[in-house]
C-alpha cells in the first residue's frame, strides 16, 4: 500500500485555507488528507487558523487533536469549564467529543492586532470536510 504525500507547495501551509462561517469572519480552516476508510473511522487532517477578533466557540460533535505550529500575537484556547490556556508553539490539545472549546487570537504590544493569527494542524475522526 503507498503513502500518501503533499509537498508545501501544495498544501494548506503555504496559503490561507478556506473559510469557516465563524462570528468575526476569521477562522479559516482546510483539510489536506482524508483516511480511506468507514465513514464512521475516516481521519480528516488539515490546517486551521484563526485571526484576531472575536472569538471562535467551537462545539465538537467528533474527536480531534491539534499541533499550535505558529502563534503571533496571543492565543488562548479555553473550554466550558473555565479552563484556559494561553496557546505556544508547539502545544498540543485533544477535543473529545462532545466538548466546547473558545479560540481567540489578541495582539500584542510586539505584534499588532491586524497581524496577530495563529497556525493550527489538525487531525480529527470526520469525514472530509465535515467541519
Amino acid at each position: 500500500m503507498p503513502l500518501f504525500y503533499k509537498p508545501g507547495s501544495e498544501s494548506y501551509y503555504s496559503s490561507t485555507p478556506p473559510a469557516i462561517p465563524s462570528p468575526g469572519n476569521n477562522s479559516w480552516l482546510g483539510d489536506v488528507l482524508h483516511s480511506d476508510a468507514p465513514e464512521d473511522k475516516i481521519l480528516s487532517a488539515g490546517f486551521y487558523k484563526q485571526g484576531p477578533g472575536e472569538a471562535l466557540v467551537y462545539e465538537y460533535t467528533y474527536e480531534e487533536m491539534k499541533v499550535n505550529m505558529e502563534v503571533h500575537g496571543k492565543f488562548t484556547v479555553s473550554d466550558e469549564t473555565g479552563k484556559t490556556v494561553e496557546v505556544t508553539p508547539g502545544s498540543t490539545f485533544y477535543f473529545p467529543k462532545g466538548c466546547t472549546i473558545t479560540f481567540k487570537v489578541e495582539g500584542t504590544d510586539e505584534v499588532p492586532e491586524e497581524e496577530a493569527y495563529a497556525l493550527n494542524w489538525f487531525c480529527g475522526l470526520r469525514p472530509a470536510d465535515g467541519a
